[in-house]
């Protein structure tokens, strides 16, 4: 790319608000190049990046030690609100990214999970540290849905970014009965790729809603009436695309019980820790809901939808619970 045209690219991100599949679109080229691209125009001045202060530093820290203190989480990572989606999910990613860098080691595994929130972790990590970490798929795969919907793809990319390798899953995320799913949890390839991820030092995931266009509807393991019903017995989200909860944390009888290849809610409670990311408002009664379940360790959201949960968790819970995480 000449450089005018890495001036261009750099002035539509920064300036313009574009996002990175905008900017993969226009130029077409693959969004982790648009992602190297912006690195590159950091780095040969063509952008001088300045941070300014809009928001007090203690605000977004005050919003952590809350969520902290009513879930009994360790940790929370709050992002500034932005009013584009993709660039609201760019910048949690990135703080994602971030806390990752400053805490993966060599002997790692992280346990992975689906959905776009996942899936833009990697994109937006800058380190010059290669480790040896394990990136293990904790889901089966998916032909729909896109790379976001893959764990797979979200591993292979991360093994590039921090270093290390990338497990593979090689199972459906979904089957049809449990006497298939039985059949394929005693394959060995299978049983040795889930075991890893179970055993895993760090697990990523995400915290789905119940909408007639969610990504459960997009892929095919729901119709939109079925998603209708669902939500009608108080189901508010999932954790990891597929276990289901009402919003205290309870989990629910739907159709896909018995169907998945992949981790559970049990076993992340008993990986040491588990990050939960999530920046659309729509999630926040599904973030609470994952909250109160005890399996989530960090919390990685907006101002906004930190805010919003802790005032929906006061008008829900009278009782000013704290959820501790299972040992």
């Amino acid at each position: 790319m000449s450089p005018d045209e890495l001036t261009e690219l750099a002035k539509l991100y920064h300036i313009d608000g574009w996002t990175q599949e905008e900017l993969a679109n226009r130029f077409d080229i693959s969004r982790v190049k648009v992602g190297r691209l912006l690195k590159r125009a950091v780095a040969e001045g063509i952008v001088e990046i300045r941070v300014r202060l809009q928001h007090p530093p203690n605000t977004t820290a005050a919003l952590e030690r809350a969520l902290i203190e009513r879930f009994g989480i360790r940790r929370a990572i709050i992002s500034v609100d932005h009013k584009d989606a993709g660039r609201q999910r760019e910048l949690l990613a990135g703080l994602v990214a971030r806390y990752l860098d400053q805490t993966l080691t060599d002997t790692s595994v992280v346990a992975v999970g689906m959905g776009r929130n996942v899936s833009a972790v990697p994109e937006h990590v800058v380190s010059s540290q290669r480790r040896h970490c394990s990136f293990v798929c904790a889901i089966g795969g998916s032909y729909r849905g896109g790379e976001a919907m893959n764990a797979d793809q979200t591993c292979r990319q991360m093994a590039i970014r921090f270093g290390g390798e990338s497990v593979t899953l090689y199972a459906p995320a979904v089957v049809s009965d449990t006497q298939i799913r039985n059949a394929l949890l005693a394959n060995d390839t299978v049983r040795q790729s889930l075991t890893k991820a179970q055993h895993a030092d760090v697990a990523l995931v995400g915290v789905g809603d119940i909408l007639e266009d969610s990504n459960m509807v997009r892929m095919g393991w729901f119709t939109s009436q079925e998603i209708t019903q669902v939500r009608q017995l108080g189901v508010v989200g999932d954790i990891m695309g597929y276990d289901f909860i009402d919003i205290d944390g309870n989990l629910a009888d739907t159709p896909l019980v018995g169907r998945v290849i992949g981790l559970t809610i049990d076993h992340l409670r008993h990986i040491p820790e588990v990050i939960a990311t999530a920046s659309e408002p729509t999630k926040v009664t599904g973030i609470l809901g994952a909250l109160r379940t005890g399996a989530i360790d960090t919390l990685a959201t907006t101002q906004s939808i930190a805010q919003t949960v802790l005032n929906l968790a006061q008008a829900t819970d009278t009782n000013g619970r704290v959820v501790t995480r299972a040992s």
